[in-house]
């Protein structure tokens, strides 16, 4: 088992390093002066130049790539152009934000979509099959961000019972697990729960039809075990893909909800995306599209050591 974890590392360094890479140039390579957002419409060429090499924009990309990947491994993610704060503190508050609201989401859809795949792969083709695979479907065609409005409009505007935007009381900026802020955090959760919702429940439902229908379930049954011991076995064969399925959905919510932070205006890493975005600001874009890419990165890491675990099969094939 050391042996297969050091060799997953050995493949995920240069994945890691081809992330960096391509984060720094596809940035880069966007229109517009990253500087404009802080020089005065007057600022003189003089103060320009002075500006860029604080900032290092006057030396050569490859150049400016080393020396951004060096600063990187010493922990220094550069500063905000913005605001003028180090960014490894933005970017760290918001992916604890994002990390909470997405691990909700997750274990949101994770539930719901594992029960309606059991149902479903259980009842195949009758009426509860046709109910959860059309619950998944919606899942995953409904437009998300359009789904979050209507909740808003339903829960906070017309029924009064939910907050529409913010992560706490009077505008806070930071989660804590309460009862207070727990009213925050459901209407976003529920909103981006769908996505992993649909796709779980149709893996489940393919998992647990295939499995059914296998040699071993039969003897089980022909040996004279309970339904309840051979509802057992399917779960402990169907577990490793599922949970597979429910990693990659994780790193997926934690670095593609910019749509869904800014309608609720949740303050995690696709609101400040979205800031960073519109102001320009080329270090704080920087910053946190390299730490979701590197969360993404030892997500599918730790998965494949959890699936691993679970079914010894993998590291022996």
């Amino acid at each position: 088992m050391i042996v297969f974890i050091l060799k997953r590392i050995g493949y995920a360094a240069p994945v890691a390093l081809g992330v960096s890479l391509v984060c720094f140039l596809l940035v880069h390579l966007a229109p517009g002066d990253p500087l404009s957002a802080i020089l005065p419409v007057d600022a003189t060429a003089e103060m320009q130049a002075q500006m860029r090499s604080a900032y290092g924009f006057d030396k050569p990309l490859p150049v400016q790539y080393g020396l951004w990947l060096w600063k990187i491994l010493h922990g220094d993610l550069g500063t905000s152009i913005a605001t003028g704060r180090p960014v490894l503190s933005e970017v760290g508050r918001a992916v604890g934000n994002s990390l909470i609201l997405a691990s909700m989401a997750t274990l949101i859809g994770f539930t719901f979509g594992t029960f309606f795949g059991f149902v479903a792969g259980y009842a195949r083709d009758s009426w509860l099959d046709r109910v959860a695979s059309a619950i998944a479907v919606f899942g995953v065609s409904v437009p998300h961000y359009w789904l979050g409005i209507v909740l808003v409009i339903i829960f906070s505007a017309t029924l009064g019972w939910l907050p529409p935007t913010g992560a706490g009381p009077q505008g806070s900026g930071n989660w804590f697990p309460d009862l207070e802020h727990l009213r925050y955090i459901l209407l976003p959760a529920i909103t981006m729960s769908v996505i992993p919702m649909g796709v779980i429940s149709r893996t489940v439902r393919a998992l647990v039809g295939d499995i059914l229908h296998q040699d071993f379930v039969q003897a089980l049954r022909a040996k004279g075990l309970s339904e309840f011991g051979v509802f057992r076995h399917v779960v402990k064969n169907a577990a490793p893909t599922a949970i597979a399925i429910m990693g990659l959905q994780l790193g997926y919510l934690l670095g593609g909800s910019i749509l869904i932070e800014t309608v609720f205006a949740w303050p995690g890493t696709g609101f400040l995306l979205n800031a960073a975005i519109f102001q320009r600001d080329l270090p704080l874009l920087q910053g946190t599209i390299l730490v979701l890419a590197m969360f993404f990165v030892t997500l599918n890491l730790l998965v494949d050591v959890v699936q691993t675990a679970l079914d010894p099969r993998i590291e022996r094939a």
